[in-house]
């Protein structure tokens, strides 16, 4: 189980998202703005814990929404919030959850990586960066300052990099002992010093369904 900033700032991320994740982090806006920054409508945002946006991508499209755990089907007011934000009646393709550490926002994807199409968007005020893992393992970082694009590569494999290399742009040099993206989470930790808390990331964030 998680426990300890020291131990796991950032890295449970990881081990508790273990299919695939994004992690998205943003300097200088609050969770809505950046919600409204990759697409999101204001009106569209409610909260979700992580295991309601879990139920909502893995059901089926003909289940009936009596089968979702989290929700009172009956509650015509909830179900409504709900279809207007496009989480119902269909799965939506991914739902990004956000959050918010000193000076940072921050949003997490449980299988897709929309949020890293919008990552220039996402540093207007300082820097941001993205971290996704894919099903089959394979990672990837992507970083950009003030509006700008700086550079995207897969930790330890430098000749997979579109712009400037990592231990240029950000001194960054994975440890050969650690899967490439828990390394970078480590290094965002030792650098940046952030801390999401995971007790908090599974209780209700706003959120946001995208196709």
């Amino acid at each position: 189980m998680v426990r300890g900033r020291e131990r796991n700032g950032l890295r449970w991320i990881a081990d508790v998202y273990d299919v695939s994740f994004t992690l998205t982090l943003s300097e200088g806006l609050s969770p809505h703005e950046l919600l409204r920054s990759v697409g999101a409508e204001e009106p569209h945002i409610v909260p979700l814990t992580r295991s309601a946006a879990y139920e909502l991508l893995v059901r089926d499209r003909d289940d009936h929404i009596s089968d979702l755990d989290f929700l009172d089907w009956e509650d015509e007011a909830a179900v409504a919030r709900l279809t207007s934000g496009g989480f119902l009646p269909d799965p939506p393709g991914t739902v990004v959850r956000a959050g918010a550490v000193p000076g940072w926002a921050y949003a997490l994807e449980e299988f897709q990586c929309h949020t890293g199409s919008y990552l220039a968007a996402l540093s207007r005020r300082g820097r941001a960066f993205t971290v996704h893992r894919n099903a089959r393992g394979f990672s990837r970082v992507d970083y950009a300052l003030e509006g700008e694009p700086v550079t995207s590569f897969e930790p330890g494999l430098p000749h997979l990099t579109n712009g400037a290399p990592a231990e240029v742009a950000l001194l960054f040099v994975p440890r050969g002992d650690e899967l490439g993206d828990v390394a970078f989470l480590r290094f965002l930790e030792d650098e940046l010093g952030l801390w999401i808390p995971w007790e908090e990331t599974e209780a209700e964030l706003p959120a946001a369904a995208f196709s």
